[in-house]
């Protein structure tokens, strides 16, 4: 925590709770109902903020990734042509087929990378040219090409992607595998998952340890990897020096609990996305509708919106505002969570965290 930031705690702690703010949730885009406008979206799922400020998100049933101006509102298309297929390498993004884009992250040039479900590969998006490519899976389902260039390898259905230094890595979870590409050299290789869905070992090395369902990660601002398994209904904190696997969340048995407690004994069910602020990791457990957080120095998991009932909001209160299947997630490090409420056609910003 800088020292901006610890002053802003000290005075918030100090101010009696009534003068606190209270958290509230708003629409940042959508209507409830499937579109593609500045106004709508079409089951919105990954997102992040890009280095030029504004939000970017895979629009998943638009077959699209979209840019949205926090400032004006307006979006714009980044990749996509709005048509489920796959074609467009060489040419420019917009042209593109894309076949269920779930995820997207930025490397250090500012280049995007996306996770097409479908296609079973990732695509690259150059942001100085607009030009797509893919960079890694051949279009064909499987799993091969292990120290080899990633273009020529074989993924199962990836969904989650996350830049650590100079890697990108996969959450291939058709394989139940994490994959690692090297983005200097374009080698791939596995990190983690055997490709067995058996029960992950606790305390143990990432590489060669069993992954039932990888589905998404997220890097914390002290270097520290969240995963969560969807089929294992559990996340898991790595360090990536000795890349030991921590328990942290969920007992494994898919379900609703555990609110006020320690997060490894609560039961999640089907978690998708997360996001990290550097005291708390936020969870989307989408079959619940709602999104948890557990405080990482205490280890006790709350929910903080949603009701555990699916529903679209009402809105501001977020203990009152009714979910439908969130997904994706993005901290921002200062109190604010943005939202992919996915099938209520919304992305929701939850705002006044402490």
């Amino acid at each position: 925590m800088n020292r901006r930031d610890a002053l802003k705690a000290t005075i918030l702690l100090m101010l009696p709770a009534r003068l606190r703010a209270a958290s509230a949730v708003s629409t940042l885009i959508g209507t409830g109902a499937a579109g593609h406008s500045d106004a709508q979206v079409n089951n919105p799922y990954g997102l992040a903020i890009g280095p030029d400020g504004a939000l970017y998100f895979c629009d998943l049933d638009n077959q699209r990734i979209r840019r949205l101006d926090l400032k004006t509102r307006r979006t714009t298309d980044v990749a996509g042509n709005g048509q489920r297929g796959y074609s467009g390498d060489g040419g420019p993004a917009t042209a593109a087929s894309l076949n269920m884009p779930h995820e997207l992250a930025f490397d250090a040039r500012g280049d995007i990378y996306v996770a097409e479900r479908d296609n079973h590969v990732v695509r690259k998006i150059d942001r100085r040219t607009g030009t797509i490519s893919t960079f890694a899976g051949t279009g064909e389902a499987g799993f091969s090409g292990d120290l080899g260039p990633a273009s020529k390898a074989r993924l199962r259905q990836p969904h989650s992607i996350v830049v650590m230094n100079n890697l990108l890595l996969i959450c291939d979870i058709g394989n139940h595998r994490i994959r690692a590409i090297n983005l200097g050299i374009g080698k791939i290789t596995t990190v983690g998952g055997t490709g067995d869905r058996a029960p992950t070992r606790n305390g143990e090395p990432l590489t060669g340890n069993p992954l039932n369902g990888p589905r998404t990660m997220t890097i914390a601002s002290d270097g520290d990897m969240f995963l969560a398994l969807r089929e294992g209904n559990a996340v898991y904190r790595i360090n990536p020096r000795g890349s030991v696997l921590h328990h942290i969340a969920g007992t494994g048995e898919q379900g609703y609990s555990g609110d006020g407690g320690p997060a490894r004994e609560a039961r999640l069910s089907g978690p998708k996305g997360l996001a990290a602020d550097g005291r708390h990791l936020y969870i989307a457990d989408t079959e619940s509708h709602t999104i948890r957080r557990v405080d990482l120095g205490t280890g006790i998991i709350t929910t903080v919106l949603g009701t555990g009932e699916r529903g679209d909001g009402p809105e501001t209160d977020p203990r009152q505002c009714k979910l439908a299947r969130p997904h994706g997630l993005f901290a921002d490090g200062h109190g604010t969570v943005y939202v992919s409420d996915s099938e209520a056609h919304r992305i929701r910003v939850l705002t006044n965290l402490d």
